[in-house]
């Protein structure tokens, strides 16, 4: 019963989490009237929740394979009481800034869960699992949409307050459902960043989730106070349009994490970035509300998307170091969360208006397009490389001259012959002297005539001993039909015809 409970838990309680994560940029236009905030420091009280929310990412993950995700869920939302009720009855910039910072705990813990939920399904599952999970993002649109009301009619102090009534019931939920007997891992800290930070698809994963949960985040701390000042909206008003991109992000989420369960991950990025690019150049040409709508939902839509498929690619990629890697990658996420607004807001002061900053995300996306694109085109050449060196069956490619220019594993076993011994070398190295030259010249007759030979064949290894394999020759060929190589596949036939023969006797 417990395990069943741990994905609606775990969900709610990024929920809350988020909730409070964005706390103040969602009561900003209400804070500003009580605190005197200059407009240079706007961005700056709204991006440093980002700040330890990012860091506190990359140790939650890891405790959480250490301690459980009911322990790291419990300890965050005891700490969260402290800094919400400062926020409360803050009166200073400073005050903003101070209990800001802590509020980061509550979007920290989002790599607790997408570290802890794994366990309890099946890989095939893991990207929709890990969407659900994500839907948590959900939290954030709660706060833009609910907190303008309740601080309309309450004011925004008592609403700060009703946070504190949230905390104390979730800290009671997970203290008595949530599971004790968690499955842990206790590979050291220091051995996990070892066995990863050398690793490219880190540091690739963390750069896409650097672009679509940064700007998700983003996105969701800039557009309350954007659509106030930019286009005269209502408080409540931009509020809601806030909301409106959140849940779109939200919803995309699980179904970015389906897809990808169903289809090519890296396909599907390469969709997502592309479309990405297009929206951020509408966006950079300072356009109307609705052209503005427009492109803000199409980011949402990709963002979602995005990191549906991203955090099915973390756990597949990284088997063992899932919770320091999550870590990770969703501390770059949040990282991507903290400095657009900044960079957006210097930009405006220098400028006049945002669209350099929409352009350079535009510039970014496309740069992370083409390398989506490298990454596929790697991993058919390492898939195809894997089975090459683990097929039983020895392999031989030499260039159109017949020289030697590349052999796999097996050909050592099978042959004898270390790979630096044949390389450069002619394939006659291995005849047997039985053949006749009659032999070989209707085998290269066949080849490049059909570009195809496949029969037995005598050789010799290389401590002399001479054996029958079944060879199988192959022209390669490129884009023009040319023929730029030679591969050949054997197998050691005289081992088999002794096996069955002792399967006779």
């Amino acid at each position: 019963m417990i395990k069943k409970v741990q994905l609606p838990l775990q969900t709610m309680n990024l929920i809350v989490g988020f909730m409070i994560w964005v706390l103040i940029s969602s009561l900003l236009p209400f804070i500003k009237e009580d605190i005197a905030i200059p407009e240079s420091q706007l961005a700056l009280v709204t991006a440093v929740p980002v700040i330890l929310g990012s860091i506190l990412r990359i140790p939650l993950g890891f405790y959480a394979n250490q301690f459980g995700a009911r322990t790291l869920f419990l300890l965050s939302f005891i700490l969260l009481l402290f800094p919400v009720y400062y926020i409360s009855i803050a009166n200073t910039l400073v005050d903003l800034l101070i209990g800001g910072l802590f509020l980061g705990v509550g979007g920290a813990v989002f790599s607790v869960g997408v570290t802890s939920l794994p366990k309890y399904y099946p890989k095939e599952r893991h990207g929709f699992i890990n969407g659900i999970y994500g839907a948590g993002n959900l939290g954030t649109a709660v706060s833009t949409f609910a907190a303008p009301i309740l601080a309309t009619k309450f004011g925004w102090t008592v609403t700060v307050q009703f946070y504190l009534v949230i905390l104390a019931i979730f800290i009671v939920l997970n203290f008595f459902l949530g599971d004790k007997k968690e499955p842990k891992v206790k590979t050291p800290f220091l051995e996990q960043i070892r066995g990863v930070y050398k690793n490219e698809k880190l540091w690739l994963l963390s750069l896409f989730y650097f672009i679509t949960f940064g700007s998700f985040v983003a996105f969701t701390v800039y557009l309350p106070n954007f659509l106030v000042s930019s286009f005269e909206l209502d408080k409540v008003d931009a509020g809601i349009r806030t909301a409106g991109f959140i849940v779109v992000a939200t919803l995309m989420r699980p179904i970015g994490g389906w897809l990808a369960d169903r289809f090519h991950s890296l396909i599907l990025l390469m969709i997502t970035f592309g479309i990405y690019t297009i929206s951020a150049i509408i966006l950079s040409f300072a356009p109307s509300l609705v052209w503005y709508t427009v492109g803000c939902l199409t980011i949402a839509f990709c963002a979602g998307i995005g990191n549906g498929v991203i955090f099915k690619l973390v756990p597949l990629y990284f088997q063992k170091q899932a919770g320091i890697v999550n870590g990770i990658v969703s501390a770059m996420g949040g990282l991507g969360g903290f400095f657009p607004p900044i960079i957006l807001s210097v930009l405006f002061n220098v400028t006049g208006h945002y669209a350099i900053g929409f352009m350079a995300l535009s510039q970014v996306a496309l740069a992370s397009l083409i390398l989506v694109i490298w990454m596929y085109f790697q991993q058919k050449v390492g898939l195809a490389k894997e089975v090459i060196e683990h097929t039983v069956e020895g392999i031989m490619v030499t260039d159109t001259k017949g020289k030697i220019i590349s052999v796999n594993p097996a050909f050592k076993r099978i042959t004898g012959y270390e790979e630096e011994e044949v390389i450069g070398k002619m394939p006659n190295i291995l005849k047997s002297g039985i053949q006749s030259k009659e032999f070989y010249a209707n085998l290269w007759k066949s080849l490049k005539n059909d570009q195809f030979w496949q029969g037995e064949i005598w050789n010799r290894r290389r401590n002399g001993e001479t054996y029958r394999q079944w060879l199988t020759i192959s022209s390669i060929k490129n884009d023009s039909g040319e023929v730029v190589q030679y591969a050949a596949m054997f197998s050691d036939t005289s081992k088999s015809e002794g096996n069955r023969k002792n399967l006779t006797n």
